[in-house]
């Protein structure tokens, strides 16, 4: 009988054991699980369509916006949609509605706007509206995405334009140019100056290549929040008739880190590990 009980005994003790060692284990895993960052999710929403508003206008609208399903900060994603204003539900339907809205309120306009000129169209004409996010990198928390947008109404030549946005996702804002560089804006603005012609300008003529600085429309060119950069060069973005004539194209001109030592803000300079 004792051999009985003590095998019992020691039985319940190892089913006790196994039973907490179990519990520990869960636990364990629940805590490594739990302290895992959020994984980065990107998607997209899209709207493209097209109306017939007479025999010789035909417009098209298409718009494409980026969805951040892990990002929740409000003030973050008010600042990253900033060309939508009155978004209230940033998941995907909730974009995808909003943009089906822009769609019918562009279709609208052109047919109310152009009734008292319709009838001047003497030739079929196809006019467009389009627009897109576009995620260019993601890396140490630095996150650039580019705005690009082109449309046609009439004219000669269609439109377009850029605009360059990166946002500190680890501290939930849109980074600023104060906190990359402490240079004056008077000498930043004479870099830019001076590197201007270190990309190629957007037309040539029976001369050769016309540089940049031969199609400015201001004398000094400012140092604007259009910017984005990568582990060589701090880079600033300009659209067309923004510093020069249109056929030069969009310009961007590299400032290289070498060129702001001695400006670069610490805590960037570690997180982008410029040396």
């Amino acid at each position: 009988m004792k051999n009985t009980i003590a095998v019992l005994a020691v039985s319940s003790l190892l089913a006790f054991s196994a039973c907490k060692k179990g519990e520990n284990t869960a636990a364990s895993s629940n805590t490594t699980e739990a302290s895992q960052p959020e994984k980065f999710v990107i998607d997209s929403a899209k709207v493209s369509d097209s109306s017939k508003i007479s025999d010789s206008l035909k417009v098209a609208f298409t718009s494409k916006l980026l969805v951040f399903p892990t990002l929740k900060d409000k003030k973050l994603l008010d600042s990253i949609y900033f060309h939508n204003q009155g978004i209230k539900d940033f998941s995907k339907k909730g974009l995808e509605a909003y943009l089906d809205k822009e769609k019918n309120k562009y279709f609208q306009s052109i047919k109310s706007d152009s009734k008292d000129w319709i009838s001047d169209i003497s030739y079929a004409q196809e006019w467009y509206s389009n627009s897109s996010m576009n995620l260019i990198s993601n890396e140490n928390d630095y996150m650039h995405i580019q705005y690009a947008g082109s449309s046609y109404e009439g004219g000669a030549h269609d439109n377009y334009g850029f605009s360059e946005r990166v946002f500190d996702l680890k501290n939930n804002r849109k980074l600023e140019l104060k906190d990359i560089t402490s240079m004056p804006k008077a000498k930043l603005e004479a870099l830019l100056m001076k590197n201007i012609n270190n990309v190629k300008s957007g037309t040539t003529d029976s001369g050769g290549d016309v540089k940049n600085s031969d199609m400015l429309l201001v004398e000094v060119i400012p140092a604007s929040n259009n910017f984005y950069f990568d582990q060589k060069n701090l880079y600033f973005h300009y659209s067309p008739y923004e510093i020069a004539a249109f056929a030069a194209g969009d310009i961007v001109i590299p400032v290289s880190w070498k060129e702001l030592e001695g400006t670069i803000n610490g805590e960037f300079k570690e997180r982008m590990k410029i040396k």
